[in-house]
């Protein structure tokens, strides 16, 4: 077999792109990897290219430049190479932090894709361009959200309003490059190792009771009856790279969702006896919860929680029969959110445990 180049934006800097590096190598030894990284990243890339098994970092190019620049930062010379020898283009590439500027998002998550289809009209070999979007992008819907649908009637933040933007301009721009998008919903760590980039999101949940007194009965942030739609990030990234191997996908867009996912309540319940903590009693309304989960150890997430509690309190349900249609007969299953819970407090406890080693080491030095 003649060997692919696969470009993979958002390497190092988000998780996703990471593990698609990752996934990608180990499972095709005819692909080679290009991605773009901006001169702040390179020193962490290279690490990370360097940590990788059986001399798999040799198949892997970086490109010093800027996902949201002109030509992607790179010069003519470099960006006419790429464009030459490209043949499939997996766009990672975004903001997802809560906390982050609106003009930030607009440059990355707008104007970064903008830029990667600028790469992708002129790439004359390119099979597929492989957009990661996100299920947010449906923004303050409730109810029923079909994958075939881009509509929003509101926009909790800048993060949903201009992935919904960037997912936009990748529709519009499929009348002439083969695309597939994929819309993970909210991703949390591997449902094997716990490993993960950030803790935000649910993740505000685990820190609140790990750090919550042990005997303190937290009562659920909202209501709770809403399903919470939970997906493991080696779940997403193996679903969505078979997904995007299958030549049914080419101008179709998938969820790639939990289909029976939990209520927030129970999810709720299952991070508190994973922590070792009393049963939820109760909910406290949304600006009370609020106000609990800026307790100590979790002050500075302060800015987000009103943003997640939205999510918390919006019900809406993410159709996959796309997906599912794909999946059919590969042995993928999302995993059971009880299944990984454990895992994911594991490792954030040990996060936590890290953390105050460092400190007492960096006391220890002065």
């Amino acid at each position: 077999m003649s060997k692919r180049v696969v470009l993979v934006t958002g390497f190092p800097t988000t998780f996703l792109a990471t593990r698609v590096v990752r996934k990608l190598l180990r499972d095709s030894p005819h692909v080679e990897i290009r991605c773009v990284v901006q001169g702040k990243a390179l020193e962490r890339a290279r690490v990370l290219i360097k940590c990788l098994p059986g001399g798999e970092g040799e198949r892997v190019a970086l490109l010093e430049g800027d996902i949201a620049a002109m030509d992607l930062g790179l010069s003519g010379q470099e960006f006419n190479r790429l464009a030459a020898e490209v043949n499939v283009i997996h766009h990672c590439a975004a903001v997802t932090y809560l906390g982050v500027a609106h003009g930030v998002a607009e440059e990355v998550n707008v104007g970064g894709t903008r830029e990667v289809i600028e790469l992708a009209d002129a790439a004359r070999d390119l099979s597929r361009l492989v957009h990661w979007s996100s299920a947010l992008v449906s923004g303050g819907r409730r109810g029923y959200v079909l994958e075939e649908e881009l509509t929003a009637s509101t926009f909790r933040n800048s993060i949903e309003e201009t992935r919904f933007r960037a997912e936009r301009i990748v529709r519009k721009a499929a009348k002439h490059v083969p695309t597939t998008i994929l819309r993970p919903s909210i991703i949390v760590g591997d449902s094997v190792t716990g490993e993960i980039d950030r803790l935000e999101g649910p993740y505000l949940l685990v820190l609140l009771m790990l750090n919550a007194p042990p005997e303190l009965r937290i009562p659920m942030p909202g209501r709770g009856d809403i399903p919470l739609n939970l997906v493991p990030i080696d779940y997403v990234v193996d679903a969505g790279c078979a997904i995007a191997c299958d030549p049914r996908s080419i101008g179709r867009t998938f969820h790639i969702a939990d289909p029976d996912p939990l209520s927030a309540r129970k999810v709720f319940e299952l991070i508190a006896t994973a922590s070792g903590r009393p049963i939820p009693r109760g909910f406290l309304p949304a600006n009370i919860a609020t106000a609990l989960l800026r307790a100590p150890g979790v002050e500075r997430f302060a800015h987000v929680p009103r943003a997640f509690l939205e999510q918390l309190a919006t019900e809406v349900v993410y159709d996959d029969r796309n997906a599912r249609e794909l999946l059919a007969g590969s042995g993928l299953v999302c995993p059971r959110f009880e299944g990984y819970v454990g895992t994911l407090v594991d490792h954030v406890r040990g996060h936590q445990a890290a953390q105050r080693e460092r400190r007492r080491a960096r006391a220890a030095a002065r």
